[in-house]
């Protein structure tokens, strides 16, 4: 954790929130950039306001990581409610149909099974991804007919966690970009009962779990005593479980000028430089054609 010394001026941080239902992860953002006065930050993968959980915030230059930090595994614990369905995949839409459930927890854990591994996936209709440059949700709104392009996603492990029907939970384990209202709606409809989410909490999102994370009540508190900074974590901690590569002075000028050094032992791919007190330096890339390491992103240390 870093102390409160000139905290506005570090390189970068990240702050785990674990964000309330009934917020928005924008509002969350607002709310840390009035307690820290750090105008530039940003999260790395939106939470519905009716969703809970882990909610990464990037402060400082540590925005740069947005790219992979938001590329990175998410973790939910799910509410599906078996025998309706709605036309957004929620609770928040019309009903739609409405079915017995007429299921048991052995079929319904084999079904899911099947979601496991790489498949392609619809995004919801009310949803924010474009179409003709408008979002979908949008032209759902307007009565318009939503036509969405399956997308490539990986489901890592789905289990169930509480069998009570209508209602069931299970923790998924999936890649980014995957949406768990459609995954509610393609069980049901292959069930030929119908389902929905009602309920979501991202419980991990990267290497962050929601042991790391600080509750915004907290956070609160600590930016009116003053203590906030006990929750930024440095910003090399993002990068998970990243290959570092930790440099002197001599070697962090050189890579702050763009400069390439040779590639000892075996690697490829990316890696997080470091200062030896921790901070983060650059971010590094393999040219293999060189074996050598090109900083592909810089950052300044105190």
């Amino acid at each position: 954790m870093m102390d409160n010394n000139d905290v506005k001026n570090v390189v970068s941080g990240v702050m785990v929130v674990d964000k309330p239902v009934g917020l928005t992860s924008h509002d969350v953002v607002q709310i840390i950039r009035r307690g820290t006065g750090i105008r530039r930050a940003g999260h790395t993968g939106t939470l519905d306001p009716r969703a809970s959980g882990v909610l990464v915030i990037l402060l400082g230059p540590a925005v740069r990581l947005s790219e992979f930090v938001s590329a990175s595994n998410k973790r939910y614990q799910a509410t599906i409610r078996l025998g309706s369905s709605t036309d957004t995949y929620d609770g928040e839409g019309e009903p739609t149909e409405e079915m017995p459930v007429n299921v048991d927890e052995e079929e319904f854990t084999k079904l899911i099974q099947g979601y496991v591994g790489e498949i392609e996936q619809v995004p919801p209709p009310y949803s924010a991804v474009k179409v003709d440059g408008k979002k979908a949700y949008e032209k759902a709104r307007a009565g318009e007919e939503v036509e969405l392009e399956p997308r490539i996603i990986n489901v890592h492990n789905l289990d169930v966690l509480e069998w009570a029907p209508p209602e069931v939970v299970i923790d998924v384990h999936c890649s980014s970009g995957t949406y768990v209202r459609s995954l509610a709606n393609d069980v049901g409809e292959e069930l030929g009962i119908g389902a929905h989410l009602v309920g979501l909490r991202r419980t991990m999102s990267g290497q962050f779990s929601l042991r790391h994370s600080v509750s915004l009540r907290r956070l609160k508190e600590a930016f009116d005593s003053g203590t906030w900074a006990e929750f930024l974590v440095p910003a090399a901690e993002a990068l998970g479980d990243w290959f570092t590569i930790t440099m002197d002075a001599d070697l962090m000028e050189k890579v702050r000028h763009g400069h390439r050094f040779p590639v000892e032992g075996d690697h490829t791919g990316w890696a997080r430089a470091v200062s030896e007190q921790g901070d983060l330096v650059a971010l590094l890339e393999v040219i293999e054609e060189t074996n050598e390491w090109q900083p592909r992103k810089v950052f300044f240390t105190t």
